[in-house]
C-alpha cells in the first residue's frame, strides 16, 4: 500500500520535471498534458486512499527511505527517514488539494493561453502541488519541514513568475523573507522536540507529550511543551498569514490568478493550519499555547477583513477574505475544535478557489482590467461567471444551507464553549466578522456584476492608467465577454461542493468522529467538540435553524448595507470617506503595517548594515586583508632586488650561505660549553 502511496506525490513531480526541462520538445499542449495527467492520477489515488482509509478503517504508515543515521538501528540516535502517515485527516488533505489542484490546471489552459512562459508555470504548479502533498503526507518532522520549505520555494518563483514586473519582485521577496521570519520559529520548535524527545518520528513525540509538558526550560519557569508549541505556531504565522505576519499574502496577488487560487484556497496557506491540527497532542496539553493561538487567530479574523472594505482590485478583496477566513480557522484550533477548523479549511478550498478562479475570468472577460470601479453589469455578459461568482460570495458569507455555514457556524459555537483567557474576545471577533464578510463581498459583488455599467465609453476617470494581471495597460476597446469552456468549466465543478460538501460532511467532521485516531482532544479540558456534538441536529435542521441566529442576521445585513451604499445610494461611500478621512487612510494604509516594517525592520537592518560595513566590513575585514596585502607588497620589492639577473650576484650569495652554514655547524656543537663558561 506504501508505493500506491507514492504514486500521490511522484506523479505531479514527474509532470513538473517533464515539463520543466522538456518544455520546449513537448510544446504548449505536451506541457499541459503531462502535468495534468500526473495530477489527474494523484487525485484518482488520492480518492481511493481516502476510501481505504475512512471507510475500511486502513491506517497506512512506514518509513520509506532512510535518509541519514547516527548509530545503530534501535538504539538512540538521530535517525532522519522519509515516510508517510495515511490517516483521515492525511488522505482528506490529499483529496482536497489533488482536487483543487487539478482544477487550477485546467483553468489555466485558458487563462495562461497566450503567455510566453506557459510551459515553465505548468512546471511551477505541478512542482507546487508535490511539494504540499509530501507536507501532508510526512509522518515525521523531517519529511514535514521538507515540504513546508519547498512549498516556500516554489511560492517564491510563482508570485514572481512575471519577473520583469518590479512589483512582482518585490512581493515574491517580501513573501519570502517574512516567512523565513516564521520559519526559525518552525525550526527551533523543531530543534526541540528533537532534543528533549530524541526523534523527530510523530508517534515517538506524542507519546512523550505529558513528559514534555512536566518539563520546564533550564533557567526559567516555562513548560518545555509550551515553547514549542508557541515557536511551532510562529511557523504557522508565516505560513498561514497570522497577523503580523500576514503582509505578504495581500502583495502575492502580483503572480497569475490561477497560483493565487492554489497559494489562498488549498495549499500554502492552510499548511499551518494543518501543522496545528496535526501536532494537536502537544498543543492540547498548553492551555498557554492555545489561548495564544485563539487571540491571533481573533486579530487577523477581525481586523484583516476590515481592510477588504476599502480594495479596488478584485483580486486584493479575495485576498483580504482569506486572512479573515483563516483566522476563523485559527480561533477554532485554539478553542481545541481542531476537526471544524479542518472542516473549514475544506469548505473553504472548494469556494475560495471559485472566487479567484472566477476573479480570473472576471479579468478575461474585461480584457485584463482588475478594478471593480471599472465594471458593473457583468451579469448580462458572464453568466455562467455571475451564478458561480454567486455561489461562492453566499458560502463565503456563510448562508445557510451552503457550504461555508457549517464551518463557519460550528467555529462560532466552539468559541461559545471555550472558557481560555481571550476566548470572550474572539466570540466577537468571529460573530462581528459575519458582517464585515457580508459587507465587503457584496460590494464587490454588487459593484463587479450588478449597477450600471462603467467600462468603456462609461470608465471614471478616477480609474485611469491601471495595470493589469498582465501588466496591459487598459482602455476597454471592447465589450466583457463569457470566458471559453475551459475557463468556466472549473467554476462549475468548484461551485458544486460549494454548495453540497458541508451538508455532507457537517454530521462526520463536527457531529461524529471523523478524526479519530487523527487529532486528539481532551474533551474534560477542553468541551468545545463534546458540546458541538452533543448540540448537533442534523444538517437540514442545523440550516432551517441558522435562519433564526444571530450570524444570519449579522449576514443579511451585510448584504443589505452592500446593497444600500453601492447599488442605491452609490454617492454615500464618498461622503463617508470625506466624513472620516482618518480611517479611511487607516485602512487604506493597512494600520501602516509595512511603513512600520519598512522603517523598523527595513530600516533598521540597513542602519546596522551600514555601521558594520563600515566598521566590521571597511575598517576590520578590509585593513586585515588589505593590510597583509601590502606587507607581501612591500616584502616582494625587497627580495625582488636580490633577483639582479647577474650570475655573480648568485654565486656570491652561494658563497655567503655555503660560509654560513660552516659556521653554524662548527660552532653549534661548542655553544653550550661556551655560554657555562660566560657563567
Amino acid at each position: 500500500m506504501l508505493q500506491l502511496c507514492l504514486l500521490v506525490p511522484l506523479a505531479p513531480l514527474v509532470g513538473a520535471v517533464a515539463a520543466g526541462f522538456f518544455g520546449r520538445i513537448l510544446g504548449r499542449t505536451g506541457a499541459h498534458v503531462v502535468t495534468i495527467a500526473g495530477v489527474l492520477l494523484a487525485t484518482v489515488v488520492s480518492a481511493l486512499l481516502f476510501h481505504a482509509v475512512v471507510v475500511k478503517h486502513d491506517l497506512i504508515t512506514g518509513a520509506l527511505y532512510t535518509w541519514a543515521g547516527v548509530g545503530s538501528a534501535g538504539a538512540a540516535g538521530l535517525h532522519l527517514e522519509l515516510g508517510f502517515l495515511l490517516d483521515p485527516l492525511t488522505v482528506t488533505m490529499m483529496v482536497v488539494v489533488s482536487f483543487v489542484s487539478l482544477m487550477v490546471h485546467i483553468y489555466t489552459i485558458g487563462y495562461m493561453e497566450d503567455d510566453p512562459g506557459y510551459q515553465r508555470f505548468f512546471s511551477y504548479i505541478s512542482l507546487f502541488t508535490f511539494a504540499m502533498l509530501m507536507l501532508v503526507m510526512s509522518n515525521n518532522f523531517l519529511q514535514l519541514f521538507f515540504g513546508w520549505e519547498a512549498v516556500g520555494l516554489v511560492s517564491y518563483l510563482l508570485i514572481g513568475f512575471w519577473f520583469k514586473r518590479p512589483t512582482a519582485i518585490y512581493a515574491n521577496l517580501k513573501a519570502f523573507l517574512v516567512n523565513r521570519v516564521g520559519d526559525l520559529g518552525f525550526v527551533l520548535g523543531i530543534g526541540l522536540i528533537y532534543a528533549y524527545c530524541g526523534s523527530l518520528d510523530y508517534a515517538t513525540v506524542f507519546s512523550k507529550a505529558t513528559q514534555l509538558a512536566a518539563t520546564t526550560l533550564p533557567g526559567a519557569d516555562v513548560s518545555v511543551l509550551t515553547f514549542i508549541c508557541i515557536c511551532l505556531f510562529i511557523g504557522a504565522m508565516g505560513k498561514s498569514a497570522q497577523f503580523p505576519l500576514h503582509v505578504w499574502l495581500p502583495d502575492s496577488m502580483e503572480g497569475p490568478t490561477p497560483i493565487s487560487a492554489l497559494i489562498h484556497a488549498a495549499t500554502m496557506v492552510t499548511a499551518g493550519i494543518f501543522m496545528v491540527a496535526r501536532t494537536s497532542p502537544l498543543f492540547e496539553l498548553s492551555p498557554s499555547a492555545l489561548s495564544f493561538v485563539m487571540v491571533i487567530g481573533a486579530i487577523t479574523a477581525l481586523f484583516m477583513g476590515l481592510l477588504g472594505i476599502v480594495q479596488n482590485d478584485i483580486k486584493r478583496v479575495v485576498a483580504y477574505s482569506t486572512l479573515s477566513q483563516l483566522g476563523y480557522m485559527t480561533v477554532a484550533l485554539g478553542a481545541s475544535a481542531y476537526p471544524v477548523a479542518i472542516f473549514h479549511l475544506v469548505t473553504h478550498a472548494f469556494f475560495k478557489a471559485l472566487l479567484f478562479l472566477a476573479a480570473g475570468s472576471v479579468i478575461i472577460g474585461m480584457h485584463h482590467d482588475q478594478d471593480i470601479r471599472r465594471m458593473g453589469g457583468l451579469w448580462r455578459y458572464m453568466p455562467i461567471t455571475w451564478i458561480t461568482s454567486l455561489i461562492g460570495a453566499l458560502a463565503l458569507i456563510g448562508m445557510p444551507g451552503f457550504a461555508g455555514f457549517y464551518s463557519k457556524d460550528s467555529i462560532i459555537e466552539a468559541v461559545a464553549h471555550s472558557e481560555l483567557p481571550g476566548s470572550d474576545f474572539a466570540r466577537f471577533a468571529v460573530t462581528a466578522g459575519v458582517f464585515i464578510t457580508a459587507l465587503y463581498t457584496f460590494r464587490m459583488f454588487f459593484l463587479v456584476f450588478h449597477g450600471k455599467e462603467r467600462f468603456g465609453a462609461h470608465a471614471t476617470t478616477a480609474a485611469h492608467g491601471h495595470h493589469d494581471d498582465h501588466g496591459h495597460h487598459n482602455d476597454h476597446a471592447h465589450q466583457p465577454h463569457e470566458t471559453p469552456a475551459v475557463v468556466w468549466l472549473p467554476l462549475v465543478l468548484l461551485a458544486i461542493p460549494s454548495v453540497v460538501i458541508g451538508a455532507l460532511g457537517v454530521r462526520e467532521m463536527v457531529g461524529g468522529d471523523f478524526f479519530s485516531g487523527a487529532i486528539f482532544v481532551d474533551r474534560h479540558a477542553h468541551p468545545a467538540m463534546e458540546e458541538l456534538a452533543r448540540e448537533f441536529p442534523g444538517a437540514l435542521a442545523m440550516a432551517w435553524e441558522g435562519f433564526t441566529r444571530l450570524p444570519f442576521l449579522l449576514a443579511a445585513s451585510g448584504v443589505a448595507v452592500a446593497w444600500f451604499l453601492y447599488l442605491h445610494r452609490p454617492d454615500l461611500p464618498a461622503r463617508i470617506q470625506a466624513r472620516a478621512p482618518w480611517l479611511y487612510r487607516l485602512l487604506d494604509q493597512k494600520y501602516y503595517l509595512d511603513r512600520f516594517n519598512e522603517a523598523f525592520f527595513a530600516g533598521g537592518a540597513r542602519f546596522v548594515g551600514l555601521r558594520f560595513w563600515k566598521q566590521g566590513d571597511v575598517a576590520l575585514i578590509d585593513g586585515a586583508v588589505n593590510g597583509s596585502a601590502h606587507v607581501v607588497g612591500r616584502l616582494a620589492q625587497l627580495v625582488r632586488r636580490i633577483q639582479s639577473g647577474f650570475i655573480y650576484h648568485y654565486a656570491f650569495v652561494m658563497l655567503v650561505g655555503i660560509a654560513v652554514m660552516l659556521f653554524l655547524f662548527l660552532t653549534l656543537p661548542y655553544l653550550p660549553a661556551l655560554m657555562a663558561a660566560s657563567r
